[in-house]
């Protein structure tokens, strides 16, 4: 130990050079600027699996992992549709799910926003409409974005998001100045 701290005392504190900023972190800044100039809160999303085979969940998970950092955006999962801004639906409407889908719209404030998610939610996928199934969630809901793919990456499902968010009332109402 005292042969380290007379190294230390000759040759001084040797350290790396700071590293460059990081424009992705101004990115974020200016995302979450946005979301709080439109909302004046972070993005409240409520999830609802209207009869998928979990392959778009399993990509909506993945948002919230370190790479893509969701919640670092100002964007966050809620458990009620009492508080969210935006529905994130995945799957056909199964006829179980139908009326359930209703009353979470209905139950969701305004202005609520609506993104469909996967080949299932954009147009019934391989199921269609039939006897079981009300095909793609616009058969029931009114949707504002729909992110096609089988499952669609995490980037596709947040630039739907973004592209939800960026046609909002409230965004045009902020970006003219008038009240919404």
């Amino acid at each position: 130990m005292l042969k380290t701290l007379r190294q230390i005392a000759s040759i001084g504190i040797v350290s790396e050079p700071p590293p460059q900023a990081d424009e992705s972190l101004r990115l974020r800044d200016g995302l979450q600027d946005d979301i709080r100039a439109v909302l004046g809160r972070a993005l409240c999303i409520r999830h609802i699996d209207a009869g998928s085979c979990n392959g778009c969940e399993l990509e909506i998970h993945a948002l919230n992992n370190p790479l893509y950092n969701l919640e670092g955006l100002g964007i966050r999962f809620v458990a009620s549709p009492r508080h969210a801004d935006l529905l994130l639906v995945t799957g056909p409407v199964s006829k179980h799910m139908e009326v359930a889908l209703r009353r979470t719209y209905s139950a969701t404030p305004d202005p609520k926003l609506v993104v469909a998610i996967g080949d299932c939610g954009c147009t019934g996928g391989i199921f269609g409409e039939s006897y079981a199934s009300c095909g793609r969630v616009s058969n029931v809901i009114p949707v504002d974005v729909a992110v096609p793919g089988c499952p669609p990456s995490p980037t596709r499902i947040l630039q739907g998001i973004l592209a939800a968010l960026a046609r909002s009332p409230a965004t045009v109402a902020a970006a003219t100045g008038e009240q919404p």
